[in-house]
């Protein structure tokens, strides 16, 4: 920010070439804690295998919720295996952000930035996910607030996932950008900002089960947003009866994607979604296995990195037999 806003900074247009940086993902999270082994299983998209190890990639998924893929976090947990210390590198990283934009931001609008970004757990726990301006403070009008949208959007701390009414190339035509859902950057942030304890994550709580579905969706949207080819949005049916977590489009492809936090298989709104709109191809992402049926595929939550990579691949090669060449190492 200090170098976008400083004025009178001028820009060396055409002598800069730009590369967007998130946050690191599962993929790259499973590499780093020494998962060479168990990433080549997904990546080789052996789903026998998948569920032979399903234990091994559900645990890590945990880990990965809670510390999320900010590089100093996911650094220190692999070094010194302390949660707290993750937690305390998760809130230093949200004070400094607070700060950073109370240094950079227009004085008159920083307390609504400040309102805005701590709103979002809330928005997120809400059954429907839709953003919703009088959770910031009672009364709130989007012309009061879309500044400071902005902004967080600018700087990369939130994403913005607007809603379409119609499945049709392109989607961007077919966007109502007074209805959209608001994500943080970072799902290891999401839990700091909700003050999620690790035990809850990784032992499970019945006290936590709702706001699962957040840091689930969280989470996928991040897994996806880094694949430059996909453009993604949600749907909703227009009398609030149905609501499809994301519609992805990708070069060629538009694809619905229900997320269940669990093992959960019903798939009402995708069901909806696909009959009414007479869709051929849907995905169902939980911690199930993967399986196919004739409208729908259910594909594991710890690899949907890798769905743009399975909805290229010829129907032949989606059940490989790819067995390492080396023992996976115990924990």
């Amino acid at each position: 920010m200090g170098i976008a806003l400083r004025e009178g900074t001028s820009f060396p247009v055409g002598k800069v070439d730009f590369c967007d940086l998130y946050p690191m993902t599962f993929r790259e999270f499973l590499l780093a804690c020494g998962g060479d082994q168990l990433l080549a299983v997904l990546d080789n998209m052996d789903f026998e295998l998948m569920r032979v190890f399903k234990t091994k990639y559900v645990d890590y998924l945990k880990y990965y919720y809670y510390v999320g893929g900010m590089p100093e976090a996911v650094l220190d947990f692999i070094t010194k295996k302390d949660l707290k210390r993750v937690r305390n590198i998760h809130n230093k990283l949200l004070f400094a952000y607070e700060n950073d934009l109370s240094n950079h931001a227009p004085k008159e609008i920083v307390t609504r930035i400040r309102m805005l970004w701590n709103s979002i757990p809330t928005q997120l726990a809400k059954e429907n996910k839709k953003f919703i301006y009088g959770l910031v403070r009672e009364g709130a009008r989007a012309r009061e607030y879309e500044v400071a949208i902005t902004w967080l959007m600018d700087v990369g701390l939130i994403y913005k996932v607007n809603r379409v009414n119609k499945p049709d190339f392109p989607l961007r035509a077919y966007q109502d950008f007074s209805a959209f859902k608001l994500f943080i950057l970072d799902v290891g942030l999401l839990g700091a900002m909700s003050r999620l304890d690790a035990r809850m994550i990784l032992e499970g709580n019945r006290l936590f089960e709702e706001f699962k579905g957040a840091l689930t969706e969280q989470y996928v949207l991040q897994q996806l947003l880094v694949i430059p080819e996909n453009d993604i949005f949600y749907w909703s049916a227009e009398n609030a009866t149905a609501e499809l977590d994301f519609l992805i489009q990708t070069d060629e492809k538009i694809i619905p994607v229900e997320v269940k936090a669990e093992e959960n298989l019903h798939a009402k709104s995708l069901k909806i979604f696909t009959e009414k709109y007479g869709i051929k191809e849907a995905v169902r992402t939980s911690m199930s296995d993967f399986r196919k049926q004739d409208w729908m595929v259910n594909f594991p939550l710890y690899n949907i990195g890798n769905l743009n990579h399975y909805l290229m691949m010829p129907e032949s090669k989606t059940s490989s037999t790819f067995v390492p060449d080396i023992t996976l190492k115990e924990e």
